[in-house]
């Protein structure tokens, strides 16, 4: 499996294609439609993000040490950014997500290209994921 650099590499890479902004948003919109849909059981009360503007639930297993999240928004450009972040960061260990330096998002240009409810939204959904990560690590920890 790539490291978490790898995979943001390559998805700077595929940004740098494109040097126009609708371009980029068309390939965030595509990367949303390839996003398997949340089982319904899933979109629960628990699985919302707070601070969201758009709806997003957030579904996490822990399977053999490692978190594997599912995502999804009603909003397309926020399920590509769901899209995104869960390729970076599914299938890890605790200790891979909360040593993650994520410069993808930088580095592609969304901090400028985003609203800022979209940002913070984006940035809920990474604490959360990170808050997961915290919370099996201290449960590993205990075993």
């Amino acid at each position: 499996m790539k490291s978490i650099d790898e995979v943001q590499q390559e998805i700077i890479d595929e940004f740098g294609i494109f040097d126009d902004w609708m371009d980029k948003y068309a390939l965030i919109i595509e990367q949303g439609n390839a996003l398997p849909p949340l089982d319904e059981k899933y979109k629960t009360p628990e699985n919302i993000i707070q601070g969201c503007q758009s709806r997003v639930w957030l579904q996490t297993d822990y399977r053999d040490g490692k978190l594997y999240f599912r995502a999804e928004s009603d909003a397309v450009i926020v399920k590509g950014l769901l899209a995104l972040v869960l390729r970076v960061f599914s299938g890890r260990t605790p200790d891979e997500i909360l040593g993650a330096d994520l410069r993808f998002m930088k580095e592609i240009g969304l901090a400028e290209h985003l609203s800022p409810t979209r940002a913070n939204g984006l940035l809920a959904v990474i604490k959360q994921i990170r808050f997961y990560a915290l919370a099996y690590k201290a449960k590993e920890e205990q075993q």
